[in-house]
């Protein structure tokens, strides 16, 4: 329980002995202004309107049984009926001494742990990964790690794109080349020349196009050729997309894959399964189920189709075998799907038809988690100069090599490997935190100046911080990961930093909650920020005495593991210098 949620139930508690009706929310959160202390309680007015009592007279009498001396210096009653509440020393002063148990290490999993699938990347299987994978990938891998970390089970998942019409045309392309392996390897080595040299031939080609439909119809029916030039062409991929998850830093492998291919066996059933339900009806040829909830222009009922006219199956019946799945073979009490914003509807209907049907219980948690678009500087999708779909590896390469020439900038003196090495570090970092710092579900406009620079909320600046840390103690000469000291709270600067690093746990609670990573990356540029007055304001090296000295160093020291964790949460490496 984190502290801000302790100090929520003795209140709510404090409320119900004051005459509240039972389960009250006192509703603690951190103070918006200095003068209100470090948190405030809301809870009487709402409890006090219900019970036609005064708001104030109702919070002064649960502040009088309120069990909070070992938390709380002072407490005071505020407008219509807030609770503004000091943290005393004392309770500072136990978060920091043993900060690295108590704030930084992984919650150990609860009552209200979850098994969670996090779905996110789902690339394309059939192309390299571009710009648009981005955001999934990054968004969903730190979320993955951050509810790990605040005990959840999580179960990744890479539902990745395997199967359809366009394997096809690729597997068609691919047999045009069987006779010549290394023309076969050379095409092979670069996805999206292999992709449009095929397309080019399907568009072309009347012959080679209708080629490609029937070797459709023979991988969907099992032919063994087709299945093994088709697993050789996914391994392929696959490797493609795993060189991009290790540059990335993300954490999915392949025993994190369930493509689409993956349910191929279970979707005649998911149909079967939805007429017995009493769902199905027939609408021009084709299977769908119509909810009284979800309508159209002119209030016309809108359709989830799962079975076309022609026997065929869309991603809404994937996604629906997807969802029974993962909830009865998997067991996940929550699902968080990574996909960007234009698939609201697919899946707030998918979601629906998959309770109307049983395939998971009501108390399951679908939750679609959308996301914008990575935009250019002129407001349009994110391309390349001639309008062409930008490649991740491309923008991962000119992201190392702008952000080695920064740092060449900075410090030349630095050998060549480990400019290269810090080049890559900050450069990544940049590209993820410059997306991971905005709401999820906001467009953003990309800018190489904005991510890399040293100044705001960027990668840049929060690592720049940490080096600026760890500098503090090669000039001490002191191991920073072994040194420990008590600590003294006697400067404003002092305690400004000591409550924000105390309220990483609070942070990652509600991230966890909402699935909004942003609001870590907004409190370590608020534990930077206040590092950065405090190193300006309180002598580190140069203090009076050596209790001082010390006792800010292991302020530095907790800022160092704040700092690092937060950013390992995200995904994004740190270096000891720059």
């Amino acid at each position: 329980m984190t502290l801000r949620e302790t100090l929520e139930a003795r209140i709510t508690a404090a409320l119900e002995k004051a005459g509240a009706p039972p389960g009250t929310p006192a509703i603690v959160q951190p103070a918006t202004r200095a003068g209100f202390g470090d948190y405030q309680a809301n809870g009487a007015m709402g409890a006090a309107k219900k019970l036609g009592r005064k708001p104030r007279e109702l919070a002064e009498a649960a502040l009088a049984v309120a069990e909070i001396d070992d938390l709380v210096a002072h407490a005071e009653i505020a407008g219509p009926g807030f609770i503004n509440l000091t943290l005393s020393d004392a309770c500072l002063n136990r978060q920091l001494a043993d900060y690295a148990a108590t704030v930084i290490a992984a919650r150990p999993a609860g009552a209200d742990a979850q098994r969670v699938v996090v779905d996110y990347s789902s690339p394309n299987l059939a192309k390299e990964m571009h710009v648009g994978h981005l955001r999934s990938t990054i968004i969903g891998d730190a979320m993955a790690r951050v509810l790990e970390h605040t005990g959840h089970a999580v179960l990744r998942q890479n539902h990745v794109g395997d199967w359809g019409t366009q394997f096809g045309m690729l597997l068609t392309w691919m047999n045009e080349l069987a006779n010549n392996d290394d023309a076969l390897e050379h095409e092979l080595a670069d996805l999206e020349t292999f992709y449009r040299h095929a397309k080019q031939r399907f568009d072309s080609d009347p012959e080679f196009a209708q080629a490609a439909r029937d070797t459709v119809v023979r991988l969907q029916s099992g032919d063994p050729d087709c299945l093994r030039r088709w697993q050789q062409f996914i391994d392929v991929s696959m490797r493609h997309c795993e060189a991009l998850y290790a540059r990335l830093g993300v954490s999915l492998t392949r025993e994190h894959v369930h493509a689409e291919s993956a349910y191929n066996d279970d979707l005649a059933r998911v149909v079967e399964d939805l007429d017995a339900a009493g769902l199905l009806t027939e609408s021009d040829g084709a299977q769908c189920v119509f909810l009284d909830e979800f309508k159209g222009k002119d209030d016309q009922p809108l359709p989830l189709i799962v079975q076309k006219r022609d026997g065929g199956y869309l991603y809404a019946t994937t996604d629906l075998a997807a969802v029974r799945h993962r909830s009865r073979t998997l067991r996940a009490q929550r699902m968080l799907y990574f996909v960007d914003n234009r698939q609201s509807l697919h899946f707030r209907q998918v979601f629906a038809v998959a309770r109307a049907a049983g395939f998971a219980p009501e108390e399951a948690q679908l939750e679609h988690m959308p996301f914008g678009t990575m935009l250019g500087e002129d407001g349009r999708p994110f391309a390349t100069r001639s309008g062409g779909v930008v490649r991740l590896s491309q923008l991962l390469d000119e992201a190392e090599e702008r952000a080695y020439a920064l740092v060449t900038e900075k410090n030349p003196e630095l050998a060549e490997a480990e400019r290269r090495d810090i080049g890559r570090v900050v450069g990544i970092g940049a590209v993820k935190y410059a997306d991971l710092s905005k709401h999820r579900s906001s467009d953003y406009v990309f800018s190489w100046d904005g991510m890399l620079s040293f100044d705001g909320n960027t990668a840049p600046y929060l690592q720049y911080a940490y080096t600026r840390v760890r500098s503090l103690f090669r000039r001490a000469e002191v191991d920073p990961d072994s040194f420990d000291a008590p600590i003294t709270l006697a400067e404003p600067a002092e305690r400004a930093l000591a409550m924000q690093l105390i309220r990483l746990p609070e942070t990652l609670a509600v991230v966890t909650r909402d699935g909004l990573p942003h609001l870590l990356c907004a409190h370590l540029f608020d534990i930077a920020v206040a590092f950065m007055a405090f190193y300006e304001q309180c002598p580190v090296l140069a203090a009076s005495d050596a209790a001082l000295r010390d006792s800010r160093l292991a302020l530095a020291q907790r800022t160092s593991a704040a700092l690092k964790t937060g950013l390992s949460l995200l995904g994004i490496a740190t270096v000891e210098r720059m």
